[in-house]
């Protein structure tokens, strides 16, 4: 689809993708131009992990190490320009590869949403709510399901931007910034949530394990930051819409963007037939939530923790990729049928097939991705750099507002390099929960303060595991967007919702109210 002619929005350099003097402040403008200079994702990595290994070798020559708070051991750098790095280098690079989780997860989940796109249930689902809803709404709801998309683990990343950019088009507005939008918001966000998600137990655990070696001690239930994430959900869903009105959206006006799979904005009037599809794909997704439901809520059901009786966490949490799957596949199908676009079993699968086919490109850059990951795992680089950190930040001896920025702060920076929240946690929490708690504050607050760390450059760091999933859907409208281009348009997300969840915090602490169940900032 054209958007202005080729006079009015010139490509200027190859990488840009939009005219060199629509950056809102020259530091976006030099983040854009320098990070349009870097390679394709598929050589960055691959130059990083020849970094990494040379690194490894220094590194484990000059005896680099640190001592894990967690056991109490000396953690070395390990060197993978050896015999033994070779070896494990060329038995496990298919297994790293095959076993890395973001790649079945994106495969399995996309697959069963082609079925509701390809068949067209998803583009009239979508063009009735663009028309029936509020622009003033739709934004900040795009957000806060961002947000709320990580009770599914990363579901959210994959689904959430692509189903924006539909709405965005729908509306008559760039996919483009209906993709950055909604992978911001379900990145960025990722730790906020109305409900409990499994980021909330895989925390709450790591931190009773600690406070169960502190006298006096207590558990941290998953419950224990629930009341600040959910006005944090919807703080970030205002402050979200907020940067997308102001500067997402005219910004990205400027993109050229055509191709196949570009999106015509629709009306709002329904056919018969599309009338009648609906209705059988609303009955069909209906029946299947409601076995979901007998599935999870009644006691002893399948899906629910056959140890503990509960729900989180249980099979049903870490089987929510495959019951999504069928939750798009099942609605998706029946309106298809029904209005002619599926006439035999087969065109099910070519659906399915049409989804892989646009994944051919992440699917190559994950070989290289997978491996730069366990090679800086291999390394003890990441769990040193991790304990460095939280040492220095524990010498500086501050406290109190200035302290709890600051911590944050090195959260965040440390998250651009280690994305697994949990292993920064492991190691953060031995340090700082016996810290804190000597000044007063209870493990729960620490924890919150990390989770906001954790969470808020997700969205900014090319290294994150779902960057190159972004860029391929950017690359779907114009093929010239590069790295720079993107990362420009995420980092004001980035600092305005940081700053946006910090002031939260401090009013939070300032009136002292209840951060969760039964839990407060002060011991």
């Amino acid at each position: 689809m054209e958007r202005n002619n080729e006079k009015k929005n010139p490509v200027t350099s190859p990488g840009s993708g939009r005219n060199p003097e629509s950056g809102p402040n020259s530091v976006l403008r030099w983040i854009e131009v320098m990070g349009n200079k870097l390679p394709h994702p598929f050589w960055m990595f691959l130059w990083i992990c020849i970094f990494i290994v040379v690194l490894s070798g220094i590194t484990a020559l000059l005896g680099v190490s640190a001592t894990d708070p967690s056991t109490g051991e000396l953690v070395s750098a390990q060197n993978l320009i050896s015999g033994e790095g070779l070896r494990r280098f060329v038995e496990e690079m298919v297994t790293n590869f095959a076993h890395f989780a973001p790649f079945g997860l994106v495969l399995v989940m996309l697959m069963g949403v082609s079925v509701a796109e390809q068949s067209g249930l998803l583009a009239i689902v979508l063009r009735t709510v663009a028309f029936a809803v509020p622009k003033k709404i739709v934004l900040p709801v795009i957000f806060i399901i961002g947000a709320c998309g990580n009770i599914g683990s990363d579901a959210g990343i994959v689904i959430v931007p692509p189903i924006a950019a539909l709405i965005f088009a729908q509306m008559g507005l760039s996919p483009i910034a209906g993709l950055i939008a909604g992978y911001a918001g379900a990145t960025a966000g990722f730790t906020a949530n109305f409900f409990i998600a499994g980021t909330d137990v895989l925390l709450a655990g790591i931190s009773t394990e600690i406070t169960g070696q502190m006298v006096g001690g207590e558990e941290v239930s998953a419950t224990a930051n629930w009341y600040f994430m959910i006005v944090s959900t919807i703080f970030l869903g205002i402050g979200g819409a907020f940067i997308a009105k102001k500067y997402t959206i005219p910004s990205c006006s400027r993109f050229e963007y055509s191709g196949s799979d570009a999106i015509q904005p629709g009306n709002s009037n329904l056919t018969p037939l599309e009338r009648k599809g609906l209705r059988r794909a609303g009955i069909s997704l209906l029946i299947y939530i409601l076995l979901i439901v007998l599935l999870v809520a009644p006691e002893g059901a399948p899906l629910r923790n056959q140890v503990t009786g509960g729900v989180v966490p249980s099979p049903f949490l870490r089987g929510l990729i495959p019951i999504l799957f069928f939750f798009f596949a099942i609605p998706g199908y029946f309106y298809g049928k029904t209005t002619g676009v599926i006439k035999q079993p087969n065109d099910v699968l070519k659906q399915m097939e049409h989804g892989m086919k646009e994944l051919s490109g992440y699917i190559v850059l994950m070989l290289v991705v997978a491996q730069f990951i366990n090679l800086f795992n291999w390394s003890n680089l990441d769990t040193i750099l991790a304990i460095v950190g939280a040492e220095f930040l524990q010498s500086t001896g501050l406290t109190g507002p200035l302290m709890f920025t600051l911590f944050m702060i090195l959260v965040a920076v440390l998250n651009i390099f280690l994305g697994s929240g949990s292993a920064k946690w492991a190691i953060f929490a031995p340090i700082f929960i016996p810290m804190l708690s000597q000044l007063g504050y209870s493990p729960a607050f620490v924890q919150l303060m990390y989770r906001v760390g954790d969470s808020i450059t997700n969205c900014v760091t090319p290294l994150y595991v779902y960057f190159p999933l972004l860029l391929g859907w950017i690359h779907k409208y114009n093929k010239n967007i590069g790295i720079g281009t993107i990362v420009s348009l995420l980092v004001p997300y980035a600092i305005i919702l940081f700053l946006m969840w910090v002031v939260l915090l401090f009013i939070w602490y300032g009136l002292n109210l209840p951060i969760g169940v039964g839990e407060t900032i002060h011991l």
